[in-house]
């Protein structure tokens, strides 16, 4: 279908949704002009009546139709000039000229996996406008040049097939859709709410007056505003329907363009590489990115976003993992891209063209200086809060984070501590069992049951309840070490942080000591001689 056929269609899906509200409204004027030529004029003024209750929700709608003043693109970030980065413009020109297409005027560097491109049309698509290439940084860090100009190729070949034009055409049709229903639905709540206070003044007044309330009854109000709500949903479930269709043959569209100047192999793998990244990005920030956040701490200037790069050198056998594990369910009628298992499918069926993988250098070498591009991202992506944090290396930032959680984590003992009197550490506690072997039991019956004590009963209870107990002076002992120096939390970018004790042999001892003090009979003195010992 052709740019002129797409846009054709889009008005007139749009049409169709004003049009629903007009057709609504003949036929009401239909049947209130038929009943007054019956006759019957006692009858007719009720249909009439009825008319008009069934008519202003819909000329609500026509009326909401109306389009809102067109806000800023959300989102913070960073636009680049030709003459700050040379390289990376000249590839996205040359990259436009390949595909038969105007290059965008701004490159907008962004903080997610991702690329897109955006055009300020108006003149409902006819007239083009100033064109925006988004390129996100993460993204960049786990492709090579070619991958990448894989990635550019789609997204230019979107301006080719005039795709950028109709967007906001469509968008326009998507955002009255949702308006206008919700505003139904809105009425529909309102006038049951203001119904339902109505009744239940009136209630509170005969109960004031000694007499029966009457039951609070709004079940049938606001029916007409939600039954037009159906009635645009169906149509909106349609509109959105056909128009997430034409998206998903312009991604096909977008993918041949891509073959076309990367060549069959780079464009299938860089959609791979992109399916990795962004699993590896999102578990990056999760983990590793944000993991000082609650203590107050971030990483170095620029390895916020910047830090990815260590994770995927250090997890290539997940990444490849992740390569070949594409998403295989079929496509929601409501997605806008195909599955990206069909789109994969769909270039590696191509006929080799012969260029195979290309050696080439890393995207994030088209940068002048990443690392400062870096560190701009991140002064305006994070929030004025984020910024005042504390930064501290990779290695200090981990141990401060997880000595701190860990000392959370130690707080439900503390507290079961200090309700028997004792102090809150793990001195306090092998003194406490020492003068009193029962302040064990008491103890661990203070600490929060597990899923499985608080279904036991009778003798199970100790059985769940010692291993809690074990838990909690083991969570005392990471404590005591870390505030002792004795023992640091380590950074590693390819498994969990783990604890680094002593020497070799200390997690061996650790063991035995700490089953010797909740067992029947508890001793505390391997305890204290292995982590209280000077």
């Amino acid at each position: 279908m052709g740019a002129s056929l797409r846009a054709l269609r889009a008005l007139v899906l749009l049409a169709g949704f004003y049009l629903l509200g007009v057709v609504l409204l003949a036929v009401l004027a239909g049947i209130d002009y038929a009943a007054y030529a019956s006759g019957a004029h006692e009858t007719a003024g009720e249909i009439g009546v009825f008319s008009v209750v069934i008519a202003i929700p819909i000329v609500r709608g026509l009326f909401m139709l109306r389009t809102p003043k067109e806000e800023p693109p959300a989102g913070i970030k960073v636009t680049v000039t030709e003459a700050q980065e040379p390289a990376l413009w000249e590839a996205v020109h040359d990259v436009a000229r390949q595909v038969e297409t105007r290059a965008p005027d701004e490159i907008v560097l962004v903080q997610d996996v991702n690329a897109a491109v955006s055009e300020d049309s108006s003149a409902l698509g006819l007239r083009p406008g100033t064109r925006r290439l988004y390129l996100g940084l993460p993204l960049m860090m786990g492709l090579d040049e070619m991958q990448l100009r894989a990635v550019l190729a789609h997204e230019m070949g979107h301006y080719a097939n005039f795709d950028t034009r109709l967007t906001p055409l469509i968008a326009r049709g998507r955002s009255q859709l949702i308006r206008t229903i919700s505003h139904f639905h809105e009425r529909s709540a309102a006038k049951q709410a203001n119904e339902r206070a109505r009744q239940e003044r009136h209630a509170a007044k005969r109960r004031a007056k000694g007499r029966r309330a009457t039951m609070v009854d709004t079940p049938g109000l606001g029916a007409t505003y939600r039954g037009m709500a159906r009635m645009y949903t169906a149509y909106g479930n349609f509109y959105m329907r056909a128009t997430l269709t034409t998206s998903r043959r312009q991604e096909l569209a977008a993918d041949l363009a891509s073959v076309r100047v990367a060549g069959r192999d780079a464009a299938a793998s860089a959609l791979r590489e992109v399916n990795a990244l962004d699993s590896a990005h999102g578990f990056y920030m999760r983990s590793y990115a944000t993991l000082g956040v609650g203590a107050g701490l971030l990483p170095p200037p620029g390895e916020v976003f910047g830090g990815l790069r260590r994770l995927l050198e250090a997890r290539s056998a997940e990444l490849e993992e992740l390569r070949r594990e594409l998403s295989t369910e079929p496509a929601s009628p409501y997605d806008s891209h195909p599955a990206l298992a069909e789109r994969v499918a769909r270039i590696e069926a191509l006929p080799d063209d012969g260029r195979g993988r290309q050696a080439a250098r890393p995207a994030l070498e088209l940068l002048a200086d990443a690392d400062a591009v870096l560190a701009a991202l991140e002064q305006a992506v994070l929030t004025p809060e984020a910024l005042a944090m504390k930064r501290l290396d990779w290695e200090d930032l981990v141990h401060e984070s997880m000595a701190l959680y860990a000392s959370q984590g130690a707080d439900d003992i503390r507290e079961a501590l200090s309700a028997e009197g004792a102090g809150p550490g793990l001195a306090a506690l092998l003194d406490a069992i020492d003068a009193d072997p029962a302040v064990r039991r008491r103890i661990a019956d203070r600490l929060p049951d597990s899923e499985q004590e608080g279904a036991a009963a009778g003798d199970e209870v100790r059985a769940f309840s010692r291993p809690a107990l074990r838990r909690a002076v083991g969570q005392l002992v990471t404590v005591e070490l870390t505030a002792r120096g004795t023992a640091r939390w380590q950074l590693s970018w390819s498994e969990s942080a783990t604890l680094r004790y002593p020497d070799d042999g200390f997690e061996d001892r650790l063991g035995p000591a700490l089953d010797a003090v909740v067992a029947d009979r508890p001793d505390t003195g391997p305890l204290r001689k292995l982590v209280l010992a000077p």
